[in-house]
């Protein structure tokens, strides 16, 4: 049983450490704006696209962020860049709900294992 549980483990492991530089080559040193070209959408597809720039940022920063959360977020900014307001709400919308479900899930007891 225990060289299972070594075995599950290491592969949790190697996993784990495939994903560790994913978010190494992103540029943060550029401010939101300047990165999406925010210019052509509603008032309110930026308040929307900025609280979930917010959340994605609070669940990566406690590593809870879900990949569909930041798909969903990289999808809002390319659609801000282009002026979509309705695309931007929508992925907006949905980056931020699942970055708040993210932070969420690290209030669940965690499972043990065996005995």
């Amino acid at each position: 049983m225990s060289k299972v549980l070594l075995a599950l483990t290491s592969v949790a492991l190697l996993g784990l450490s495939g994903c560790a530089d994913l978010y190494s080559n992103k540029s943060a040193d550029k401010p939101a704006a300047a990165q999406t070209g925010t210019t052509g959408i509603s008032a309110e597809a930026q308040a929307a696209l900025t609280a979930a720039q917010a959340d994605v940022k609070a669940a990566k920063a406690k590593f809870a962020l879900w990949t569909t959360a930041d798909a969903a977020l990289k999808a809002a900014e390319e659609a801000a860049a282009k002026g979509d307001s309705a695309a931007v709400l929508k992925q907006s919308k949905l980056a931020s709900d699942q970055a708040k479900k993210g932070l969420a899930q690290l209030n669940y007891p965690t499972l043990k294992v065996g005995d």
